[in-house]
């Protein structure tokens, strides 16, 4: 309560992770908490451990043994799951604050996404080690994922408005997909900087699906693994700013917007293209939910963006020097002016006064 009245902290959980069997459950909140809880045969709150800074992603690996957690100051902390309460050991670190953190299925490898444009990929048991970095995004990586049924391959967005597949171990571009050449919407028109802020991927087909920061879009693409592609299959637009999005293992797409008389969409797959779904008993039942729980969301409603502040900060140094030029010289030619006035002034006296001195 005090970190509230003060305005330094709050309960707002800055990034969750449930483990691969659904087991497991860590969050971190703006208090610097790391809360885990065991969701099996009950929930259970395991434990609440302080961090050193404040979160900006978290993974539980999958052998369920550890959480990796990435924090502001760009180093990854892991936490064991075995030992509750044991404090965090530092991983590794980034000179620049990280904004996501991934694994490869094996648990082998750890990537990591940074505001400087970099992809990391490091030796899990020897995060020193670096194997490679995947470089070309112009801004901030925002979104990384190591694709569940093809695991050598890494889907990146950026700020810069593109998706990129990597074959992340050689640090290897090997599609570069720019979806502001893709016309979603008017809204990505008028748009000149927006980012990917959540992804979701269907094993079933190979659908890839993203929410973009505060344009109320999302966009269907599908990989073509033998192509190495990511192809545009729909965009669907929404009539609120969109908050989540989630695959089910059959296709049905879930959207969480910022609207609470319907804070919940589904959509199912109907011959390649999603349809929206109205008398649905599960959706119906957790929008109820939602509805009658909306105070837990009133703190997020109208935000706006997230990345707003990472965008690198543009300077035309140029135009500034040849403005402050131009202005120098009209006023050196100003002053000329007026020296060549007075000039002429004292002169014209000068001659008046000798023109007076002579007799006639």
């Amino acid at each position: 309560e005090d970190g509230k009245s003060a305005g330094k902290s709050s309960d707002t959980i800055l990034a969750c992770a449930f483990s691969s069997s659904g087991t497991y459950v860590a969050l971190t909140d703006d208090s610097k908490r790391l809360i885990l809880f065991r969701t099996k045969p009950s929930w259970e709150c395991l434990s609440v451990r302080l961090v050193a800074r404040r979160c900006t992603s978290l993974i539980i690996t999958t052998m369920e043994d550890k959480i990796l957690l990435a924090d502001k100051s760009g180093d990854v902390y892991s936490y064991s799951i075995a030992e509750p309460e044991k404090t965090g050991t530092i991983e590794l670190g980034h000179l620049s604050l990280l904004l996501d953190v991934a694994l490869s299925p094996d648990d082998q490898y750890i990537l990591t996404a940074d505001r400087d444009e970099k992809i990391r990929v490091s030796l899990t048991r020897a995060p020193h080690n670096i194997v490679s970095f995947c470089l070309g995004h112009r801004e901030f990586v925002s979104q990384i994922f190591v694709i569940p049924n093809y695991p050598d391959l890494l889907l990146s967005a950026s700020g810069d408005c593109t998706l990129r597949l990597w074959e992340y171990k050689s640090g290897k571009e090997v599609h570069c997909c720019c979806l502001n050449s893709l016309n979603t919407c008017e809204a990505t028109k008028n748009e000149k900087k927006y980012a990917v802020s959540r992804t979701t991927y269907c094993c079933e087909g190979n659908y890839i699906a993203i929410l973009y920061d505060c344009i109320p879009t999302v966009s269907i693409f599908q990989l073509d693994a033998d192509a190495q592609k990511l192809l545009c299959k729909q965009h669907i637009s929404l009539n609120h700013q969109g908050w989540d999005i989630a695959f089910e293992e059959t296709g049905g797409l879930w959207i969480l917007q910022e609207d609470k008389q319907t804070p919940l969409l589904l959509y199912q797959p109907v011959d390649g293209q999603w349809q929206s779904v109205i008398e649905e008993k599960r959706l119906m039942k957790m929008s109820k939910y939602l509805h009658d729980n909306w105070t837990v969301f009133e703190g997020f409603v109208g935000k706006g963006s997230c990345y707003q502040n990472l965008y690198k900060a543009s300077f035309d140094n140029m135009a500034i020097y040849l403005q402050k030029k131009e202005e120098r010289l009209q006023q050196q030619k100003n002053k000329r002016k007026e020296l060549q006035h007075e000039s002429n002034g004292q002169t014209k006296k000068e001659f008046g006064v000798c023109f007076e001195s002579i007799p006639f």
